[in-house]
């Protein structure tokens, strides 16, 4: 008869450290599977790429929206930073505004999974990404006021992100880089010349 091996504090150590490392595999290999097809991705081929039995995988994600979830907030954080980080090192208001956008649309045209992180938590009770979004794109508002057209306000500008976002995947494949061109029209457009009053949202 077998006996067990006594849970000593260096056994408790190792094991910790070996599901550390397993939940690290597993969201590794989420994220990477979720860039390609998005959030609805087959759990098998996340636990086949992260090298994890499917009972390992479920232990630390009992459902799979629980995985998509981690993998989201996490994502759409790394992915604001970025933008944000591009759009601050840029000394001229405008620039930065139009850097940030840049950044961002590009960060939209190779990860399905972050517009999708979009439609979660526009109208979710307890959301991460819109507000981190929205935070990023009031601080760039307030920078370039004077320069924007009168009446532009921060959820015009997250709505603008989220529709050029969709056009970059839509477009992307095919033609990269067209976005760019719609970008640029859209921002033309938010300059402080065009002084014709705005519809009421």
């Amino acid at each position: 008869m077998a006996v067990a091996e006594p849970h000593t504090p260096a056994r408790r150590r190792a094991l910790r450290a070996d599901a550390i490392r397993n939940r690290e595999a597993i969201v590794e290999a989420a994220a990477e599977v979720m860039a390609e097809q998005g959030a609805a991705v087959d759990v098998r081929e996340i636990a086949r790429r992260s090298g994890v039995g499917m009972g390992t995988l479920y232990r630390h994600f009992p459902k799979k929206e629980d995985l998509v979830r981690t993998v989201l907030d996490q994502g759409f954080s790394q992915w604001a930073e970025s933008a944000r980080q591009a759009a601050i090192e840029a000394e001229d208001p405008w620039a930065a505004l139009t850097d940030f956008y840049r950044q961002a649309l590009s960060g939209c045209a190779q990860h399905r999974a972050i517009m999708e992180s979009f439609a979660l938590t526009w109208t979710d009770p307890d959301p991460t990404g819109i507000p981190k979004l929205r935070a990023v794109l009031e601080e760039l508002r307030i920078r370039a006021e004077g320069l924007l057209r009168p009446g532009v306000t921060t959820e015009d500008l997250v709505l603008l992100l989220i529709s050029l976002g969709y056009a970059a995947q839509c477009t992307d494949a095919d033609r990269p880089h067209l976005w760019n061109r719609v970008l640029q029209v859209s921002l033309d457009g938010l300059r402080a010349e065009h002084r014709d009053p705005l519809p009421e949202s």
